[in-house]
């Protein structure tokens, strides 16, 4: 067997605006899912379409990865690129079911684990440690992974992945425009049917998270194949900006399914085009890069804290200005963990899995 090049597996220079916008997308969710537990009335949550950071994760990915593989898949071949989405992917996926379960056992404020026999608790947990739906937890809103609710687009993010590994690196512009629109009409059908587009994280909307990683992923994928980037002097700052107010919009029951899937369907992917033309200046270079690295083990690792503070809530009741201190500081605190996990536990799993790979 032939070994691959390194300069084949070796990762391409980044987007340092966009990188940073996954950070600023990353916080964002961690902040609705704070409210969320806090606040059921969405339209008394101020960060109420908090959610479709992931809609924003999917197009970023879609681009990314035309970016950084569609001029070596070939050479690389499938299997190196599964290797290499699995060493950057997965050791999160694992720590973060494990975060789950210790959580889900030894939670202070609350929790229910004695309902649950060992054997269950087991496969649940290997469930979420190898993204294999399973949503049997009543207490937890039947998520497809209880133990860690966000995998649910991380189990997307691998279909995606599949996907393009055996179809849509080959598939030319055309096909891929074609799909792309076959994918918004299949995005519209959902949002105008659940009356929103945040689907997709439980057993009832399952296929909704199909639609959802389906148009966004081909879209980001189009974006990069056509070469739609918009050079800009919008900067980081000015692009946080506008990302931000997709997550803080007017919150209206009647009109969700329409603001949302245009914010989907067109507004992510002008954000996308943006930041990849957007000119970053020296002073931000270091704030997007740290951005950037820790919105993964973030997104990640932040949702056992949030169960967590789901129980505290339920029992505690806090006035809204003890509220606000807890979830501020909370989401300072997970920024923290988020880094030390990246520092003390990603990089190194993955720099680790990647010697072993080269040495293979």
């Amino acid at each position: 067997m032939n070994k691959i090049s390194p300069d084949i597996l070796k990762t391409k220079q980044h987007f340092d605006i966009l990188d940073g916008l996954r950070g600023v997308a990353a916080i964002a969710v961690v902040a609705f899912h704070f409210m969320e537990m806090a606040i059921s009335d969405y339209s008394k949550n101020f960060i109420a379409h908090g959610f479709l950071a992931v809609d924003f994760f999917f197009c970023l990915s879609g681009f990314v990865i035309g970016y950084a593989y569609d001029d070596r898949i070939g050479k690389m071949g499938v299997l190196e690129f599964f290797k290499s989405r699995l060493i950057r992917l997965h050791p999160l996926v694992i720590l973060g079911a494990i975060l789950g379960l210790l959580t889900f056992l030894f939670d202070p404020f609350g929790g229910h684990p004695e309902l649950y026999s060992t054997g269950k608790t087991f496969l649940i947990f290997l469930c979420s440690a190898f993204l294999i739906p399973l949503p049997v937890m009543p207490e937890r809103a039947f998520n497809l992974f209880g133990l860690n609710a966000p995998s649910w687009s991380l189990f997307w993010e691998y279909v995606a992945n599949i996907f393009y590994a055996f179809v849509l690196y080959r598939v030319g512009r055309r096909w891929l425009l074609l799909l792309t629109l076959l994918s918004a009409a299949a995005i519209c059908v959902v949002a105008y049917r659940a009356g929103n587009v945040m689907g997709g994280w439980d057993g009832n909307t399952f296929w909704h998270g199909g639609a959802r990683i389906s148009y966004s992923f081909l879209a980001g994928l189009l974006i990069y194949r056509s070469n739609w980037i918009i050079k800009n002097r919008l900067g980081f700052i000015g692009l946080s900006v506008l990302l931000v107010l997709a997550f803080i919009m007017p919150f209206s029951t009647k009109w969700n399914w329409l603001s949302e899937s245009l914010v989907v369907l067109f507004y992510f992917p002008l954000l996308i085009s943006l930041g990849a033309g957007a000119m970053l200046t020296p002073g931000f270079k270091k704030l997007c890069v740290f951005s950037g690295n820790i919105s993964y083990p973030l997104y990640m690792t932040h949702y056992a804290v949030i169960w967590a503070f789901g129980n505290y809530y339920g029992t505690h009741k806090p006035p809204t200005a003890q509220l606000a201190i807890i979830i501020i500081t909370g989401l300072i605190l997970l920024i923290g963990i988020a880094w030390l996990v990246m520092t003390f536990y990603d990089i190194p799993v993955r720099k680790y899995l990647s010697n072993k790979r080269k040495q293979d």
